[in-house]
């Protein structure tokens, strides 16, 4: 009695033990796989760099609103005076044989031809630009995760489906084998059975290694350690989505909703500040400043403070400067022309979104109307068959159909999901 209690306790710890794993195994909804997406990927921590960068630019742009403020010193020991004088014959005077010299100067800008004003501006062109990019770094990452996760969820069930064909199989390999036994069939019905079963686990195998490849890069993109995780499957077939219509958008009020069109606009901007800084370049620079001196060249201290005042003209640099320009207002031009017709792209390409939800949306609805009907012709076969009256050849067709025809449901809805996400995206949500 006590040898029997202490084999049921190990038969429980072992049971226990063998439990263990199943119940670490976590399980993603696709919330969750964006939401580590977006915070594991490199491309994210790309963007994220390049904004911080930009941002340190816009912080050292909006120094040169302050005075430039510089300090030199230099001191000097000759073998002999640098100033000699000869005073009379055999008399002679030697000076600066040795001192320093020291300054501090401050100076401040005071009209620079906009060059310090459009400097900044540039920067927080740069700014917005890197946040825009972020933004559009997001997209792509979601993009990517929803397909990763949809192709891992269409794996499972697809294995949920040959797993249910594969049961199928084994309850009627049990039934014609007894049915071959009593003579009541022949071999060879048997036989197509297992050639059945075979096809099976063959594309099992297929399959399992697929769901596995899947799962690794989906855990490499979200930054999960391993690939011993599930995804939450949630594929409805009895109960179909209703057509999504309040997705649909003004496609023209939605252009400056989307990163793409304000990227468009700030590199009209951003062309336009580079105009100005060009024609800033060949303009006169007005600065004023003061200084503080210091000498000490004959063994005196002599310190001075000192006021001034500089222009500057580039008169060379007039010539070149004036194609410089021209060339500035030629790229800004462009910068227009694009902005114009890449907006009238990203509209066509809202339209073409929008189709693409509109078409998979249809095609669930033809895949669950072929759900009903391999379903339906799946017993009658079956209900023919144990009445005699049609071949294992049709019952097996009738299996592959039911399995395809939920393999193509799966694989239209999941489709479905990610157009909706393009039109989304498309749109600026």
């Amino acid at each position: 009695m006590i040898q029997d209690k202490y084999k049921k306790t190990m038969v429980f710890a072992l049971c226990g033990c063998m439990m263990l794993p199943l119940c670490a195994q976590k399980t993603y909804t696709l919330e969750q796989c964006r939401a580590m997406a977006l915070t594991h990927n490199i491309k994210m921590k790309k963007a994220q760099t390049d904004l911080k960068s930009a941002e340190q630019t816009k912080k050292e742009a909006f120094t040169n609103y302050f005075p430039t403020v510089g300090a030199t010193g230099a001191g000097f020991n000759a073998n002999k005076g640098l100033l000699e004088m000869e005073l009379s014959p055999g008399m002679g005077m030697s000076m600066l044989k040795n001192g320093i010299v020291g300054s501090i100067t401050a100076t401040q800008p005071l009209f620079t031809g906009g060059q310090i004003i459009n400097t900044n501006k540039l920067a927080k062109v740069s700014v917005e630009i890197g946040k825009l990019q972020l933004r559009q770094s997001e997209n792509e990452v979601s993009y990517t995760t929803e397909q990763y996760y949809w192709q891992v969820v269409t794996l499972q069930e697809k294995q949920n489906t040959l797993t249910a064909v594969e049961k199928m199989l084994n309850r009627l390999f049990q039934d014609v084998d007894v049915a071959v036994k009593a003579g009541m069939t022949t071999r060879n019905e048997l036989l197509q059975v297992e050639l059945k079963r075979n096809d099976v686990a063959s594309k099992k195998i297929t399959l399992d290694n697929a769901l596995s490849l899947s799962k690794m890069i989906l855990a490499q993109y979200i930054g999960e350690a391993s690939d011993n995780f599930e995804v939450e499957t949630d594929v409805p077939v009895e109960d179909i989505p209703a057509f999504p219509e309040q997705l649909r958008r003004n496609h023209r009020a939605s252009l400056i909703l989307t990163p793409e069109y304000h990227l468009l606009e700030k590199n009209v901007e951003a062309n336009r500040l580079q105009k100005n800084l060009t024609i800033g370049k060949n303009l006169p620079t007005v600065a004023i400043g003061a200084g503080y001196m210091y000498d000490d060249l004959m063994d005196k201290s002599h310190p001075f403070g000192i006021a001034f005042a500089t222009v500057s003209i580039p008169i060379s640099n007039w010539w070149g400067g004036s194609h410089a320009i021209k060339r500035q207002k030629l790229q800004l031009k462009y910068a227009e022309y694009e902005r114009d017709d890449t907006g009238e792209l990203l509209m066509i390409k809202m339209q073409k979104a929008w189709n693409d939800v509109d078409d998979s949306y249809k095609q669930i609805l033809i895949a669950r109307k072929s759900i009903e009907q391999a379903t339906e012709n799946l017993r009658l076969n079956e209900d023919y068959y144990k009445a005699g009256t049609t071949s294992m050849s049709d019952l097996l067709d009738a299996q592959s159909m039911f399995q395809q025809s939920r393999d193509a449901y799966v694989d239209a809805y999941s489709h479905y999901q990610i157009r909706k996400l393009e039109y989304l995206q498309a749109t600026g949500r």
